[in-house]
């Protein structure tokens, strides 16, 4: 790799980010063959991820000393926060029934749990894989795994995750996560089957289907510049409130001393990302829930996706074989996560469709929880998006929560 890189201005690096980002959603929603064949085997996530990194690691791009990285960390994830959990309705949720919330709720535990544990079963079993900071590299897989992108994002600033191991935790989200999603649609090919094998009760399916038929086409309308100027008025004004009452809340812990500071209680950034969540979650009561219709979660998604090139461009792949062995670690993550829904959808008698959206809403968010539903049904494709954007609200609380036990299982 060059000592200078080829492009060391940050205008003409974001426009490369967002030519690769292009590039990749056009040819993953391509129909030629070749294609299709290829986003098969490898997930668009990987590539927005792994593209940025690659002119890095190649000295095209300068990420050690890009401003994009804290640019859009400081603005457009606030802003994303915001309009992705306006558009949840709990009531909508709740009308989904009980086992669907509890296999929800089971996936997100499973995560929590499943993190610290599987620290302390490596920490016995190769104590050198897990040696040094990787808890703190664990919980951006806890933000991915329980909410998303956003507050993988969030968790990588809260506990000071080095990009070098950020990147490898990267790779070990993406493909242990994928193998997963892999199994939940195999298994949605045989819900027949398994479901009649457990005494499953599927009964009220039929009129869910029907349920979210009916939510798709009262909510759904084509977006005008009126609605757009409405959530970047949204999203960037409560991101500049976000940030007015952080400085002070940080302040107020920092001099409460150690046990606030142990908790990133005093971090300024955390309370940003805790205001802008908590901010958007007041505003799935109001009105404003209504520009999910034209799509506020898809500009939040935009946003999200130019946050995710940034944080690759200062990847250095490279460092992805130093340590083999964490992919050992996720795997035991996911088969905890995997284990507790079995055993819950057991007890409850919950249909599989139930504990793979409610996993997949937690494990691969709202670009693939849908996915799993529609292999189900392709009405219920809504269903995995109502639950996974309920899982970017509880993603930097459950994630954070998850990290304070990683630190704990790592110390």
């Amino acid at each position: 790799m060059s000592q200078t890189p080829l492009i060391t201005n940050d205008a003409v690096a974001l426009g490369l980010l967002c030519v690769l980002l292009g590039l990749v959603f056009w040819t993953s929603g391509s129909a030629h063959p070749f294609w299709r064949r290829f986003y098969t085997y490898v997930p668009a996530l990987l590539l927005c991820y792994f593209l940025p990194a690659l002119f890095n690691s190649f000295g095209v791009i300068d990420g050690e000393h890009s401003q994009l990285y804290p640019v859009a960390s400081r603005y457009l994830l606030p802003a994303t926060l915001v309009l992705l959990t306006l558009s949840i309705d709990l009531k909508a949720i709740l009308r989904l029934g009980p086992k669907a919330l509890i296999m929800f709720l089971t996936g997100t535990v499973g995560v929590m749990l499943g993190g610290p544990l599987a620290l302390l079963i490596w920490g016995t079993l190769s104590p050198e894989t897990v040696s040094g900071e990787v808890w703190r590299g664990m919980t951006t897989v806890a933000g991915s795994w329980i909410g998303g992108g956003a507050n993988q994002a969030a968790m990588k600033e809260i506990f000071a995750v080095d990009n070098n191991l950020f990147g490898m935790m990267v790779a070990v989200d993406v493909i242990v996560a994928n193998i997963w999603m892999a199994v939940l649609l195999y298994m949605a090919g045989r819900a027949d089957k398994l479901d009649a094998k457990r005494g499953a009760d599927t009964t009220a399916l039929a009129d869910l289907r029907t349920r979210m038929e009916r939510f798709v086409s009262e909510h759904a309308r084509i977006p005008t510049l009126r609605d757009f100027m409405f959530m970047l008025a949204i999203g960037f004004g409560l991101t500049g409130v976000a940030h007015a009452l952080a400085t002070p809340l940080a302040a107020f812990f920092d001099e409460q001393g150690a046990w606030a500071q142990r908790l990133s209680l005093s971090s300024t950034f955390f309370w940003i990302v805790v205001l802008a969540t908590t901010f958007g979650l007041i505003l799935s009561f109001t009105r404003a829930r209504e520009l999910e219709g034209p799509g506020a979660s898809k500009v939040g998604s935009a946003m999200l996706y130019v946050l995710v090139a940034s944080i690759g461009m200062h990847m250095d792949l490279r460092s992805i074989f130093t340590n083999p062995g964490l992919f050992g670690v996720g795997l035991t993550w996911i088969a905890f996560h995997a284990g507790l829904l079995l055993i819950v959808a057991r007890a409850i008698k919950a249909p599989t469709f139930y504990l793979a959206v409610g996993s997949q809403a937690n494990i691969g968010g709202a670009a693939s929880a849908p996915v799993v539903a529609s292999a189900f049904h392709p009405s219920l494709a809504p269903v995995g998006v109502l639950l996974a954007v309920l899982g970017y609200a509880l993603g930097t609380y459950g994630a954070w929560l998850c990290g304070q036990m990683l630190r704990m299982a790592g110390s």
